[in-house]
């Protein structure tokens, strides 16, 4: 891909991008629990009224190049710079956006996703969320990354609505109005199939999971 190519693409995703809401939707009522699953960008991921105004618990950031800082209640030891809770619980899982990853990143991912929607936080006051929660899997324009690893996901835990992981790529471009002259890039195709591999992975390695 030329320089000239790489415009091109830019060009249409800034102007698709200024037409396209921060964030969508794209699967309700997860397993009857009334969790919500979103795809946003980055102006989702750091907009807390936005993100109360969906019932958001808790974010994901599948982008390496992306900090948010969501410390809303700093903690009163921080010095250098600030730490603390935010409005919501906040993961990191830092993917670039084509080449670059290790397979393996996109199974952590799924893992990572699985385990905050099923954590159980102790009642303690250094966890101050409310339980449960719709959840935002952002990056930076909500595009690729963050694509790729909800569609592992919900082609993995529904796969009676999604039987292929290109069913649930398709869904996700409809649902989160990706225009069909993104679609080469969105999501990425190496992310594809490091998703596809690791779906694969996690079919070998439920038999093996501890019972709960």
């Amino acid at each position: 891909m030329n320089d000239l190519d790489i415009s091109a693409i830019k060009d249409i995703f800034a102007r698709e991008d200024a037409a396209r809401a921060p964030m969508h939707l794209v699967h309700a009522d997860l397993h009857g629990t009334g969790t919500g699953l979103y795809v946003g960008n980055k102006q989702a991921a750091s907009d807390p009224a936005l993100l109360a105004a969906h019932g958001i618990g808790a974010v994901l950031n599948c982008a390496v190049n992306l900090d948010i800082n969501m410390a809303t209640r700093p903690d009163p030891e921080a010095r250098a710079l600030p730490f603390g809770w935010g409005p919501v619980r906040y993961y990191k899982l830092g993917i670039v956006d084509g080449p670059g990853n290790p397979a393996s990143m996109l199974l952590a991912g799924y893992y990572q996703l699985k385990g905050l929607i099923e954590q159980e936080l102790p009642q303690k006051a250094s966890y101050p969320w409310p339980a449960g929660g719709s959840v935002l899997v952002n990056c930076r324009g909500g595009r690729s990354r963050s694509v790729t690893l909800v569609a592992l996901f919900l082609h993995l835990e529904c796969p009676g609505t999604y039987p292929t992981l290109q069913a649930a790529i398709d869904h996700i471009r409809v649902a989160r109005e990706l225009q069909p002259q993104e679609w080469p890039q969105a999501p990425k195709q190496v992310l594809v199939d490091a998703a596809q591999w690791s779906a694969d992975m996690v079919r070998m390695i439920a038999p093996h999971l501890p019972r709960s």
